[in-house]
């Protein structure tokens, strides 16, 4: 195996164990994949938090994704693209 090939492979293997540690805790918590925030934001919601309107990117992404609106205001907070606070 080459190197990269075996990069490939450690990272997949990193990604399943983080993905499992990530249902064990839904689980835990009780929390199903429809409860759960999205953690991709449509190409709008990045539009308006790059240029800097905050409300609207929280407003929009609430509108798309059902999250909270601290959910919400944490996720635009997170993407750190031109927000002025």
């Amino acid at each position: 195996m080459t190197d990269m090939g075996r990069e490939v492979a450690e990272i997949k293997a990193r990604l399943e164990r983080i993905e499992s540690r990530l249902g064990f805790l839904f689980r835990r918590l009780m929390i199903t994949e429809e409860d759960a925030p999205a953690g991709k934001a449509s190409p709008a919601v990045l539009e308006l938090a790059a240029r800097g309107d905050k409300i609207a990117a929280i407003r929009a992404f609430v509108g798309e994704t059902g999250a909270s609106l601290k959910d919400a205001k944490n996720f635009i907070e997170a993407l750190d693209i031109g927000i002025k606070s």
